[in-house]
């Protein structure tokens, strides 16, 4: 795997965000103009001076997705798609395209409407296949996540339903404070500990929201990322990996790791010259499609030692408190989870941690932070991972 890649040659210089919830009085066209044009202030630059852009999601399959409503005048708008990662899909051909040259300034955009479509997931069909594809619901399939984690580490289950249903509580207690969030109240842990069962350990409460919305980000070289931001934020680390799916297929996958998250962080921690990710990174946001997901995150990204991430979690560790706060503006679990637009909302948080402008859940003195999308279910997946940081390396 190659591990060379962008690390500070890439800066991002404007970020823009809506809302995520239901907006059933809002287009895909009206949520991304807003996204687009919150970008462009605060990078103070014009639509018309981007060079590229890149559109991620699942639902249209063309560019005039974006360049109608923003009445984009014939540049080239890349619409890409990698199951829940497609945000990040977005960031990382964006990224790449000015790093190699072929363009100066360009913008990645992600959104999604799925309050109206009726899916609270993927709305695309699969290919035909040869019959062996798992026919589970998505809660079904990260479901077998709990249990497999509680008995390979010996955790009862009452003691394992505490320990993700704090996960909850603590993503809850996040988008409590945050403005833009789907949900924005607290909820306590007997209520999420009590809620119907949807899967397996999981009830509703395990699960993310489904919603709207959209979020973009503008990237330019590092080397010009002055001329448009006193406060820009650097890539450090850039992984991408498809898996060979071969979980389903294979006595050897016990449903406690995602191998594709590990090698995604390996690559990406190569990148930035990370060794210590516990030490090192100050914040993080995870892909929890589910609560247990982000269990089993802790531990593949390097937080927590195996079999020690259930600990770390009744210990407070990743609180907004915590030693390593994690989804602080609450998650896929509070924040949503708009399928295009997941991944750069992930961004969206280290741009305003790492500015210093995420308000009252602002974490003291970040210098790196981490997104993690996932795409796809436990055995068969896509991983991404990005570092990023507020600093040049020496």
């Amino acid at each position: 795997m190659s591990s060379k890649g962008i690390c500070d040659q890439v800066a991002i210089v404007g970020m823009g965000c809506t809302a995520f919830g239901e907006h059933w009085d809002r287009s895909v066209g009206d949520m991304l103009i807003e996204a687009a044009m919150e970008a462009f202030d605060s990078a103070g630059v014009k639509k018309d001076d981007i060079d590229a852009f890149w559109l991620g999601t699942v639902g249209s399959n063309s560019g005039l997705t974006l360049s109608d409503p923003l009445k984009i005048q014939y540049k080239p708008v890349s619409r890409v798609e990698n199951f829940c990662a497609t945000g990040s899909e977005a960031i990382r051909n964006a990224a790449y395209a000015v790093a190699s040259g072929a363009y100066d300034i360009v913008m990645a955009i992600g959104v999604e409407k799925l309050k109206d479509s009726g899916y609270s997931g993927l709305t695309t069909g699969m290919p035909p296949g040869d019959g062996s594809a798992a026919t589970t619901t998505a809660p079904a399939s990260f479901s077998m996540l709990a249990p497999a984690y509680f008995k390979k580490y010996g955790l009862d289950p009452e003691t394992g339903k505490e320990v993700i249903s704090k996960i909850a509580q603590k993503n809850h207690a996040n988008g409590a404070k945050n403005p833009k969030a789907q949900y924005q109240r607290e909820v306590d842990l007997e209520t999420i500990k009590n809620s119907p069962k949807i899967a397996g350990p999981l009830g509703i409460m395990d699960c993310s929201g489904v919603s709207d919305g959209s979020a973009a980000a503008i990237l330019v070289r590092t080397e010009d990322a002055h001329k448009y931001n006193d406060n820009p934020i650097y890539i450090k680390g850039l992984s991408f990996v498809a898996g060979p799916a071969e979980g389903p297929l294979t006595q050897e996958y016990d449903f406690t790791t995602f191998p594709e998250v590990v090698a995604s962080a390996k690559d990406a921690y190569l990148q930035a010259g990370v060794t210590n990710p516990r030490e090192e990174i100050s914040m993080a946001e995870v892909h929890d499609c589910f609560t247990p997901t982000e269990l089993i995150l802790y531990e593949d990204l390097g937080f927590s030692e195996r079999g020690k991430g259930w600990q770390d979690v009744m210990d407070g560790t990743f609180t907004l408190e915590g030693d390593l706060p994690v989804n602080p503006d609450g998650g896929l679990k509070s924040f949503g989870h708009p399928i295009g637009a997941s991944g750069l909302r992930m961004m969206y948080e280290c741009w305003l941690q790492l500015r210093g402008e995420a308000g009252p859940r602002q974490i003291d003195n970040p210098k790196l932070g981490l997104t993690h999308n996932l795409g796809g279910r436990p055995g068969k997946c896509v991983s991404f991972v990005a570092v990023v940081g507020n600093e040049l390396n020496d």
